[in-house]
């Protein structure tokens, strides 16, 4: 016999989390603040970070593993007071002139660079996901930064080693970002978040932090999310905000969306060596729109034509239900 509560029950529904990037940055990222901005080599949010120029914010402690062209451009903007990060580089395009500068001259201001390995950021966050003291690892055995960062410590194992003798070990303190922002391909509007091809360490910087923000290429209904539940890499419950940006990552890529933009790279190392140069850029390029589907349209359609993808659909899988 059905059950008539059940039957006259409304279907429970997400909670809708999207917003605009403005709203997002405005309500999340405050002067002072630690900021974890998480993707590796595609799924770079880097429209997150221009809305972050735009905005002005001031003193931030930015935290991020490949410390690229996006960081480059926040340090540039001002924002940035301390870079933690396990690479530094134009992503074999070339270097971070601004970067560069600030950490080799302390010119027009000095940078506080805290560098760990990239296995250490990976720790690091995964001590904050999991509120741990600290975490530990072998990989800083011969290695000269626990020489020059004091932040990697050594602490006497409580189990005796292989030999039975005392062991000493090498730990990391851990990450907790007041905020971690990401991009991936799509999200349902609760922020049940789907990645595929290179998927980093986004999960684990989400977790580590008191607030995520979320930025998708695009927002899908639930179904699309419930269809292939196994991409969901990030779940709604750790996700505050939802914004909906297509072509955010740019000039980085977003796997089965758009290709990487080779030649920005290139051109990057020559507009961040001359300061003046990168000064103009930043108030063409970013202050100077006021948004990033602005930047977009000023990026134009023949770069979008150069940088389309082909398609390569994954085969479906049969994931059974009850008959």
């Amino acid at each position: 016999m059905p059950n008539p509560v059940a039957a006259s029950t409304p279907p429970v529904r997400s909670p809708d989390k999207t917003t605009t990037m403005r709203e997002a940055i405005a309500a999340h990222v405050t002067d002072g603040a630690t900021v974890a901005l998480e993707g590796f080599t595609h799924l770079i949010p880097t429209a997150a970070g221009h809305e972050i120029i735009r905005q002005g914010r001031r003193d931030l402690t930015v935290a991020r593993m490949t410390a690229d062209i996006v960081t480059d451009q926040l340090i540039a903007g001002g924002c940035v007071r301390r870079l933690v990060s396990s690479f530094v580089g134009n992503s074999t395009a070339g270097s971070l002139g601004e970067l560069r500068r600030r950490i080799e001259t302390g010119q027009p201001a000095p940078l506080e660079h805290e560098e760990y390995s990239h296995y250490g950021m990976i720790c690091r966050y995964l001590a904050g996901a999991q509120r741990l003291p600290f975490y530990p690892l072998r990989s800083y055995a011969g290695s000269d930064l626990p020489s020059i960062n004091p932040g990697i410590r050594k602490v006497t194992s409580p189990y005796p080693g292989p030999d039975g003798a005392e062991e000493q070990v090498y730990v990391v303190p851990p990450l907790n970002p007041d905020v971690t922002i990401v991009h991936a391909q799509r999200a349902d509007r609760a922020g049940n978040t789907q990645i595929w091809g290179l998927t980093g360490v986004q999960a684990e910087a989400v977790y580590a932090a008191r607030k995520a923000v979320v930025v998708v290429e695009e927002v899908v209904a639930d179904e699309v999310i419930r269809s292939d539940p196994n991409r969901t890499v990030i779940p709604a419950h750790a996700v505050d905000a939802v914004v909906e940006c297509p072509g955010g990552a740019h000039p980085a890529f977003a796997q089965g969306y758009y290709d990487r933009d080779g030649e920005f790279y290139r051109g990057w190392s020559h507009i961040s060596k001359d300061p003046e140069r990168l000064r103009r850029w930043l108030d063409e390029w970013v202050r100077g729109t006021a948004d990033h589907s602005e930047y977009l349209a000023k990026l134009g359609a023949v770069t979008w034509e150069r940088l389309a993808v082909g398609e390569a659909w994954s085969q479906p899988v049969n994931y059974g239900r009850r008959r």
